[in-house]
């Protein structure tokens, strides 16, 4: 749907309303597309720096060498 900014300031309530039903609104000013209403969609929370502590331990043979059987199995 489109809609001029003077359809805009007179009918956003209505513009809502078809954006909330889920129909993208252009708005135009002199025939040309100047924005997109559309429905807002919150962001994702960002991760907590350290929120798994004490969930796992890093093993401390983690580094070593793997078994000499394992590791050719990466060379076949």
């Amino acid at each position: 749907m489109e809609a001029s900014v003077h359809e805009a300031k007179t009918h956003l309530s209505r513009l809502l309303e078809n954006v909330l039903l889920g129909e993208e609104v252009i708005i135009t000013r002199s025939g040309r597309p100047v924005a997109r209403l559309v429905p807002f969609e919150p962001r994702k929370a960002k991760r907590k720096v350290g929120s798994a502590a004490g969930l796992f331990r890093v093993p401390d043979d983690f580094n070593d060498p793997l078994p000499a059987d394992v590791e050719e199995t990466f060379w076949k």
